[in-house]
């Protein structure tokens, strides 16, 4: 038995009584990579201090894709936050196709995405991928589902893979969560031959509940053999609650992507 894909949790999502600092060392302990959301919530010195392997982090605290207003605020923060991340030396800086706000809930919401705002999605993407050269960071762009994040734009899987395809540039990757492509779409392995060559991690949780794996209807076993037989050998994160302890929550996962 192997584990041929880095796994990562996201430390916001497990030990939920203990400090941040506490559950990174854990994780870190653990040999696993650690996701982080907002960094404003965190002393960065801190973290900074720990020698984690961090795997991914917002990668922007304002902006949005299809308008210029929003294109620049988007540019300007994600500028900012490559900082923080270079002191971290996070390896992803994660972007979605607006801010979200309280719960998830898409701050700037578009039901009808136009042709125009698909150009000025790609271009300021291509901007984002000017400022990632210059800093050299790399960002994905997630996949939300529309259920949990109404009215989001570029939010299903395949707005995701059209755009980074066009972008197609070394700095930009899909960000693949798997649990919201259930969601929104189903036949995950299929999806994730589509977005393959573009992948820069995938995320894990189950449905119903956003649990780690073996709660929920997805069978990640097959998924991550599936993956493992495509060639995929890249970051495999759970960002998901732990329906009962965070440790078991945790083997849970690591079961599931062990070969």
């Amino acid at each position: 038995m192997s584990q041929p894909f880095p796994l990562a949790v996201c430390a916001e999502m497990v030990w939920l009584d203990k400090p941040i600092d506490w559950r990174v060392a854990r994780l870190t302990e653990r040999g696993l990579g650690v996701g982080l959301w907002n960094y404003p919530d965190h002393d960065v010195a801190k973290l900074e201090k720990l020698g984690a392997n961090y795997t991914i982090m917002n990668g922007y605290l304002e902006g949005r894709l299809a308008d210029d207003e929003g294109a620049d605020m988007l540019v300007t923060s994600a500028r900012e936050t490559a900082q923080v991340g270079k002191r971290l030396g996070v390896d992803r800086l994660n972007l979605h196709g607006t801010g979200l706000g309280e719960g998830g809930i898409p701050i700037w919401q578009q039901d009808i995405v136009d042709g125009s705002m698909w150009l000025k999605a790609r271009d300021t993407l291509n901007r984002i991928c000017d400022m990632a050269e210059e800093e050299d960071v790399v960002f994905t762009l997630e996949n939300l589902n529309l259920m949990d994040h109404p009215g989001c734009p570029f939010g299903s899987t395949a707005d995701v893979l059209t755009l980074v395809s066009s972008v197609n540039r070394p700095q930009l990757r899909i960000n693949l969560d798997l649990y919201h492509t259930q969601i929104g779409e189903g036949d995950l392995v299929r999806w994730c031959e589509k977005c393959l060559p573009w992948i820069g991690e995938i995320q894990v949780a189950d449905n119903p509940g956003r649990c780690e794996p073996g709660t929920g209807e997805i069978h990640y076993g097959g998924i991550a053999r599936a993956l493992k037989d495509m060639g995929y050998r890249g970051a495999i994160g759970m960002e998901a609650w732990a329906k009962g302890d965070s440790d078991a929550a945790i083997d849970a996962f690591v079961r599931a992507f062990t070969l």
